[in-house]
């Protein structure tokens, strides 16, 4: 039955885990440990590679050995680190004693108390987190995000030319065009998901209070910045010069707060999908077999939309919590840090269900042309800015006021109501005609293009 997902807590890993299973490489506690032994060894080859005086016989074709413990890091060996764990009750230390037992079998048990040498925790959970967060959102996340902006594009490409009443206020608003709105959508989360993708991946290497106090006292003559710096540079990461024993977290929450504003879009996207599908602007395609009321036979719910606004509005609170939590520690660290760490794959979980779902349902979709039509013929009067702005141009008296007055009639206004109004304009008849010809359906402004 757990197999099925019916005994997890979190939906993320029952109902949605075939959505959310590629998140797992990255943030399941093996993967944390397997990416924690991952900079455990890499640090030990850089020791090696610098070299350090003790280290200079250690064999170079042993690297490939070393590195295959975390290549082909088993579920066996994530149960041999959680064993180790009850007895040390340190995470970071369960991992530095279960690869001293790899050093021995390898044969390379001389050297395993460079193993961790002079490090802090932190220094393998400040490299390991960023690290894990770069790698998700580079296979995972982006990829995603690239469909989506795909499925937009290609709607937006597909209705650029059909005209659509625009609202304003939830009013009738000058005319736009249905591909011009979602284009919209999609200029917003290119634009922050390129922004996301230039930012900084921040780590800390510094030893217990960010000075490598341990590895100066040892090593004194090694430049022990510029051997961090090329160290991290070789994860693609960043690392933070002046720290406590933790990293600031400064630009780690800068990421959050831009995930954050993705998934912003994202709510805002499903709610304006959800509302044109009210206006019966969209239809949903009919799916065989899909119900979409447990009591009414006839309704097609626009369920994905609201599945990804409600997913999308959980990850929004965790990314805050991270974004806001993170950077306060007390003094030179404090521990509260560690367990918020653990949850940075539940939001990106939440925003990767929002992601899938908000393209789901854009690809049910269609688009309900007469019904828009219709709207557009209904309300005539938005194409009163029309006409009051060429008539400010003929340098006509108060045009804007006397449109007001037509336009705000109790009853709709009709083609025929504006052109009695524009017959009795003082105004050249070929201006007349050219007014005549202003219509809801080709008053849509400037087309974009699409960008490739």
């Amino acid at each position: 039955m757990n197999d099925q997902g019916f005994l997890n807590i979190s939906p993320i890993d029952g109902r949605y885990a075939p959505i959310t299973a590629p998140l797992g490489p990255f943030f399941s506690e093996k993967a944390l440990i397997r990416y924690r032994i991952l900079v455990e060894v890499e640090y030990f080859i850089a020791l090696c590679q610098l070299p350090l005086l003790h280290l200079e016989s250690f064999p170079e074709k042993s690297f490939d050995d070393l590195r295959m413990i975390y290549q082909e890091f088993s579920d066996d060996n994530a149960i041999r680190v959680k064993e180790i764990e009850k007895s040390t009750n340190h995470d970071i230390k369960a991992v530095e004693y279960f690869l001293k037992e790899r050093f021995d079998q390898l044969g390379l048990g001389a050297y395993k108390e460079f193993i961790h040498f002079g490090l802090t925790s932190q220094d393998i959970n400040n490299t390991a987190v960023p690290l894990s967060l770069k790698e998700a959102l580079e296979q995972v996340i982006f990829p995603a995000m690239d469909k989506l902006l795909g499925s937009l594009k290609n709607l937006s490409r597909q209705w650029l030319d059909v005209p659509m009443l625009a609202h304003t206020h939830g009013q009738p608003a000058s005319p736009t065009t249905v591909g011009k709105e979602i284009l919209v959508f999609h200029e917003r989360l290119r634009m922050q998901t390129g922004d996301l993708k230039n930012m900084p991946y921040p780590a800390k290497f510094g030893g217990a209070t960010g000075n490598f106090n341990a590895h100066h006292v040892a090593y004194p003559e090694t430049d022990w910045n510029d051997f961090a710096d090329g160290f991290l540079r070789g994860f693609g990461l960043d690392r933070s010069m002046h720290t406590t024993q933790i990293d600031h977290y400064d630009r780690l929450s800068a990421i959050f707060d831009a995930l954050k504003r993705i998934c912003t879009i994202l709510i805002d996207l499903d709610r304006d999908c959800w509302t044109y599908i009210s206006f019966e602007y969209f239809k949903q395609r009919i799916i065989p077999g899909e119900t979409g009321s447990s009591t009414m036979p006839h309704k097609v719910n626009p369920i994905d939309f609201e599945n990804a606004e409600g997913n999308a509005g959980v990850a929004i609170a965790l990314f805050e919590h991270l974004s806001s939590k993170l950077p306060v520690s007390r003094l030179q660290r404090d521990l509260s840090d560690s367990t918020v760490l653990r949850n940075i794959g539940v939001p990106l979980a939440h925003m990767l269900i929002a992601i899938h779902s908000t393209r789901k349902g854009l690809g049910k979709i269609t688009l309900n042309k007469p019904a828009i039509d219709q709207d557009l013929e209904n309300n005539m009067a938005v194409v009163g800015e029309a006409i009051q702005t060429i008539l400010r141009k003929l340098n006509l008296s108060d045009p804007y006021e006397k449109l007001k007055e037509i336009t705000r009639m109790n009853e709709r206004v009709s083609r025929k109501d504006l052109n009695a109004f524009i017959d009795g304009l003082d105004i050249p008849d070929t201006e007349k005609t050219a007014l005549k010809k202003i219509t809801p359906f080709n008053y849509t402004g400037i087309i974009p293009d699409i960008p490739e």
